[in-house]
């Protein structure tokens, strides 16, 4: 190819965003010349890599939209060491179609054993299914919220959370919540019932979810809606990190 075709090529490729096109096109070219491969062939797979592409950065701004602490699939979960977890329950969850019905997760089971991990593998899972997750504390969501109430933009804030496929709480029971707190917090999973999925990991048994909310009445209306469809994932069993620091010693 001339000099001039080369660079207005390059222009148009670049103002049409088919950046893997500019990249790869005169590589592909060569392969494809070598091979005896007709020009609908050679467009075919110039199209499968800029759509292979695309999904690759399409997920990469989920997982950052998401705002996960750390990036964790349930490819190196240590199922064996929870006995307890139905693995074939997390894997049929991993393909993601609960969020199409809408349905919850609650990972219950005491601290160290993988809550965490759990549920950072299903938000990539669901990420990577090109759904919008949403990642977060249970104290840390309250505190935005109440934040957010402070400086008159709790609606906007509510929208947005509205809006996530799946909405993950992690850490639920480990602070108890005011009055104020618990009733924000309950507001969000009043908006999101049966509109879209919430997955919420807990250390405490359902019994004793008052102590965090400091209401019967708010406690049960909330876990009316939270396990009205619903998939329990015990997760109780020896912590990772006592385990991890007897081996140590």
């Amino acid at each position: 190819m001339s000099e001039a075709p080369r660079i207005l090529l390059a222009h148009h490729l670049k103002k049409l965003k088919l950046l893997t096109f500019l990249r790869e096109h005169e590589k592909l070219a060569r392969q494809c010349a070598a091979e005896n491969m007709d020009h609908t062939r050679f467009l075919l797979r110039l199209a499968e890599l800029e759509l292979i592409e695309r999904e690759r950065r399409m997920v990469e701004r989920r997982i950052k939209a998401a705002r996960f602490p750390t990036v964790k699939s349930l490819d190196s979960f240590d199922f064996k060491a929870i006995p307890s977890l139905n693995k074939a329950l997390v894997l049929e969850l991993a393909r993601c179609e609960y969020i199409e019905r809408r349905e919850n997760i609650i990972a219950l089971g005491n601290s160290g054993t993988g809550k965490t991990h759990g549920a950072l593998g299903l938000g990539l899972a669901a990420c990577q299914k090109g759904l919008s997750v949403g990642f977060t504390t249970a104290a840390a969501l309250v505190h935005e919220l109440m934040e957010a109430r402070d400086d008159k933009q709790l609606l906007r804030f509510q929208k947005r959370l509205a809006g996530y496929k799946l909405l993950i709480i992690d850490e639920l029971g480990f602070v108890p919540l005011s009055k104020t707190g618990a009733e924000l917090l309950f507001e969000v999973f009043s908006q999101r019932y049966e509109r879209a999925s919430t997955l919420v990991t807990s250390n405490l048994p359902f019994d004793e979810w008052t102590e965090v909310f400091g209401s019967e009445r708010l406690t049960g209306a909330l876990l009316d809606r939270l396990t009205h469809h619903v998939h329990i994932l015990e997760m109780n069993g020896e912590s990772f990190r006592l385990k991890q620091s007897k081996s140590k010693r």
